[in-house]
């Protein structure tokens, strides 16, 4: 039976790459001057914090980091932002956690919106992606077009392969 595997895979060296490039152009503007600011990566923890020394320049450094993934190709749908929180001395923080590989939650969803499309596909949870199978690779095909149409809902970067016949 033909198949095709749901994942959610992060590029943790294009996402450095991203983040030095923004630490770079923070150095180079001039509103930045004599302003502290910090982004720092936890590959482990997966999570990206974002510190500021002024709350002002939070949504400025936000949008940097946010520039640079999008140049480098990242999904911003990888990123889930927490609330701000101050940090000593008036200085703001802010955690986003980095999604690698398709949650236990998110995957019900996936296959709940395949069950919810009439599509003739099984899917089912394999580690942290989605195997699809179906009798034909038209029925598939159908199913990655759903899915790319719900991704904004799901609210998960979908990569689609290990397409087999």
């Amino acid at each position: 039976m033909p198949s095709f595997d749901v994942s959610a895979e992060m590029n943790w060296q294009e996402l450095d790459n991203a983040i030095n490039q923004a630490v770079k152009e923070l150095t180079q503007r001039y509103d930045f001057k004599g302003v502290k600011t910090e982004i720092k990566l936890d590959q482990k923890a997966k999570t990206v914090s974002l510190w500021a020394s002024e709350e002002a320049k939070l949504d400025a450094l936000n949008d940097i980091f946010q520039n640079k993934c999008i140049k480098r190709g990242l999904s911003l749908l990888a990123f889930e932002y927490k609330d701000p929180e101050s940090a000593f001395g008036g200085s703001v923080r802010q955690n986003v956690i980095v999604q690698a590989g398709i949650s236990k939650e998110k995957a019900k969803e996936i296959i709940a919106s395949l069950k919810d499309s009439k599509l003739k596909v099984q899917a089912q949870i394999q580690d942290e992606q989605v195997r699809v199978t179906g009798k034909s690779r038209d029925d598939l095909q159908s199913a990655i077009a759903h899915l790319r149409s719900q991704q904004d809902a799901i609210k998960v970067p979908m990569q689609y392969g290990n397409f087999r016949d």
